[in-house]
C-alpha cells in the first residue's frame, strides 16, 4: 500500500505539465505491465476488443497524458465559443429543451386531437408526422398514394387539411416542426397561408422544416426533384424566412435518416455538417450575407444505443460546426456559430423482440441526448417496430423525457461529463474522422457532387454491412435480438388504423376541388411555374397557391415538370 501511494505522488499535483503528463505516462505503463497484467492472468478479458457501437476501438483507460486539450481553446465556457459545453450560458437551468412526441396519423382530425392530448399531458412542441403519399408531393386521390393514405403520418392535401390539422392550436404560442423534406416548399406555405388566413403575424409563428434535401439522396430517399434544382428551391426558402418569418428554422440538417440508414457516428457527423455547409454556401452562392442566415439553421441528429459515444458526438458537433462558421465562412454573431440541434432516439435500435426491452434502449438514449446538450428531444415509443405508436407507448415516452428533466439530476449542472478523460478523448476521436471525411468531400467539390458521385452512400452502404455482420456472427450483442432470446411470442397493443380513412380523405379533396375557383387556380399555378423557369423566390407564388386551395400534388406536379425527376444511381 505504501508502494500505491508513493507511486501516485509522483504525478499527482503535477496538473497539466510536460513533466506531470510525462510522469502519468509511465505510471500507467508500469500499472498496465504489473497490476493489469497480474489481473488478466486470473481473469482473461471477455472479449478480444472492445469497440463502441460505431465500432472505434476503446482503450481500457484514459488519462490526461492522452489528451491534446487546451480548455480555452477546445472547451471554452457554455454559452461562449467553440461551444462544446453547451450553446445556452445556463442551459437546462434556465430552461428545458423542448419536448416533441412525432404525431401524425390518419385524417388531418385524427392527428389534431393526438397533438392536443400530449399538449395536455406536458409535450412542449408539436412534431408532425405526414404519410408517405405527402412526403412525396402526391395527393390522397393520385393511385400512387393507393394503400398509404394516412398510414405512416397524416395526409395532407391542401390549406382545408393544414386548417383542420391545427384546428384550435395557437401557432403563436407554440412551436411547430415539419418532418417533410421533397415538397418542404409546398408544406411551409401551406403553414403561411394558414397563420395568415387566421390573421397571425408571420413574424410570430416559429418552427422547423425539416427541409433537407442532401439527406435524402443520401439516406432516406423521399426527393422530388433532381439535387440542383432541390438546392434552389431550399435557398429560397431560407432566403424568403430570413425577410419574412425570422422565428421560423428553414432547415433541419439531418443526421438522424443518415444514421438510421447505417452510418457511423463519425459518418453522421461528418455528413450532416458537409451537408450544413452546402446549404451556407448556396446562401452565398445567392448573394445573402452569412449572418444574415446561419442563426436559422437547426441540426438533427440520431441517439444511438453507445452512450458515451452519442454524448460526445453532440460535442464533437459544437465545436466543428463554430469553427467551420468563423474560420471559413468569417461570421460574426455568436448566433451564427452556434449548432442548435433536435435530436430523437434510435428507431433502428428499436427490436420486435421483446418490445418492453425498448423502453429501457430509449431511457438509455434519452439521456445522453441531455447530457450531449440537445435543446429537442423526441423519445420513440416500445411498440413503433410494430405501428404508429398506441397513445399509452406515446405517453411512456413522453414521461420517459419527465421522468429525466425532473428525478435524474441531469439537467441540473452544465456538461456534466465535460473533463471526463474517455469523453473528451472521444469526442476528439470522433472529430478527427469527421474531419476527414470532410477533407475528401470538399476535394470532390462538395457535398452535391460527392452525392451525385454516390460517396456518402457507398460508405453508409459499407458500414450497414459491416454492422450486420457483427450482429449475425455474435461480435455485438443485441438484448433479446441475437442473445439472451426466449421462444415466447410478443404481444403487445397496436394502434390499428382504419383503412376507410383513405375513402374520407378522397372525399373531403373533392370538396375542396369542388368549392374553389378554377381560374384562381390555373393563374396560381402558372404563377408557380413561371418563377420556377425563372429566378424568382418560389416561396410568394406557392403560398399564394395554397391560399386559393390548390392542393400539393397539383404545385408539386409543375416543380416536376419544370425541374424533371430524379431516380437514384445503382451502387452495389
Amino acid at each position: 500500500m505504501a508502494q500505491e501511494v508513493q507511486d501516485a505522488s509522483a504525478f499527482t499535483g503535477e496538473g497539466e505539465s510536460p513533466e506531470g503528463l510525462s510522469e502519468l505516462a509511465r505510471a500507467v505503463r508500469d500499472w498496465r505491465q504489473n497490476d493489469v497484467a497480474a489481473s488478466v492472468a486470473k481473469m482473461p478479458p471477455r472479449r478480444s476488443r472492445f469497440s463502441t457501437w460505431s465500432d472505434v476501438e476503446v482503450p481500457d483507460l484514459v488519462t490526461p497524458a492522452d489528451l491534446d486539450l487546451d480548455y480555452a481553446r477546445d472547451l471554452g465556457l457554455p454559452g461562449q465559443y467553440p461551444f462544446t459545453r453547451g450553446v445556452q450560458p445556463t442551459m437546462y437551468r434556465g430552461r428545458l429543451w423542448t419536448m416533441r412526441m412525432f404525431a401524425g396519423f390518419g385524417t388531418p382530425a385524427q392527428t389534431n386531437e393526438r397533438f392536443k392530448y400530449l399538449l395536455r399531458e406536458g409535450q412542449t412542441g408539436l412534431s408532425t408526422a405526414f404519410d408517405f403519399p405527402t412526403l412525396m408531393g402526391y395527393d390522397s386521390d393520385s393511385p400512387r398514394a393507393l394503400g398509404e393514405v394516412g398510414m405512416c403520418g397524416v395526409a395532407v392535401d391542401t390549406l382545408r387539411d393544414m386548417e383542420v390539422l391545427y384546428g384550435d392550436i395557437p401557432l403563436d404560442q407554440v412551436t411547430t416542426s415539419m418532418t417533410i423534406n421533397g415538397p418542404a416548399i409546398v408544406l411551409l406555405s401551406f403553414y403561411v397561408a394558414l397563420a395568415d388566413v387566421r390573421g397571425i403575424p408571420r413574424d410570430r409563428i416559429g418552427g422547423t422544416v425539416q427541409n433537407d434535401c442532401l439527406k435524402e439522396f443520401i439516406a432516406q430517399h423521399a426527393w422530388l426533384v433532381p439535387p440542383r434544382p432541390a438546392m434552389r428551391m431550399v435557398t429560397d426558402m431560407i432566403e424568403f424566412c430570413s425577410r419574412e418569418v425570422p422565428r421560423w428554422n428553414t432547415v433541419s440538417i439531418s443526421g438522424y435518416h443518415i444514421r438510421e440508414a447505417g452510418a457511423t457516428a463519425a459518418q453522421e457527423l461528418a455528413f450532416t455538417l458537409a451537408d450544413g455547409l452546402a446549404y451556407v454556401e448556396a446562401c452565398l452562392e445567392r448573394g445573402m450575407a452569412v449572418d444574415e442566415f446561419a442563426p436559422r439553421l437547426s441540426f438533427f441528429f440520431d441517439v444511438h444505443n453507445d452512450f458515451f459515444e452519442e454524448i460526445s458526438k453532440f460535442r464533437a458537433a459544437r465545436r466543428m460546426w463554430a469553427r467551420f462558421m468563423k474560420e471559413r465562412y468569417g461570421a460574426k454573431k455568436a448566433e451564427s456559430l452556434k449548432l442548435r440541434t433536435h435530436a430523437q432516439t434510435a428507431g433502428v435500435s428499436l427490436a420486435a423482440q421483446q418490445p418492453y426491452n425498448n423502453v429501457a434502449r430509449v431511457a438509455l438514449q434519452a439521456l445522453a441526448a441531455v447530457l450531449g446538450g440537445t435543446q429537442s428531444l423526441h423519445t420513440n415509443s416500445l411498440d413503433e417496430t410494430y405501428a404508429l405508436p398506441t397513445e399509452e407507448a406515446v405517453t411512456i415516452a413522453l414521461r420517459t423525457q419527465q421522468l429525466v428533466a425532473h428525478e435524474s439530476g441531469a439537467a441540473n449542472t452544465i456538461d456534466p461529463l465535460g473533463g471526463s478523460y474517455y469523453v473528451e478523448w472521444l469526442t476528439n476521436r470522433l472529430e478527427s474522422e469527421a474531419l476527414d471525411y470532410i477533407r475528401r468531400i470538399d476535394e470532390m467539390g462538395g457535398m452535391v457532387r460527392a452525392v451525385e458521385k454516390g460517396y456518402p452512400q457507398r460508405e453508409i452502404a459499407r458500414s450497414a454491412y459491416e454492422f450486420e455482420r457483427q450482429l449475425n456472427q455474435g461480435e455485438r450483442i443485441m438484448v433479446g435480438v441475437n442473445d439472451f432470446k426466449h421462444d415466447e411470442p410478443d404481444r403487445i397493443p397496436t394502434l390499428k388504423l382504419d383503412e376507410a380513412v383513405q375513402q374520407r380523405q378522397i372525399e373531403a379533396l373533392a370538396q375542396v376541388k369542388a368549392g374553389r375557383s378554377k381560374t384562381e387556380v390555373d393563374a396560381a399555378l402558372a404563377a408557380v411555374r413561371s418563377a420556377a423557369k425563372g429566378s424568382a423566390n418560389l416561396m410568394p407564388p406557392i403560398v399564394h397557391a395554397a391560399r386559393v386551395y390548390c392542393t400539393e400534388q397539383e404545385i408539386c406536379d409543375v416543380l416536376r415538370d419544370v425541374f424533371g425527376t430524379y431516380s437514384d444511381p445503382a451502387e452495389f
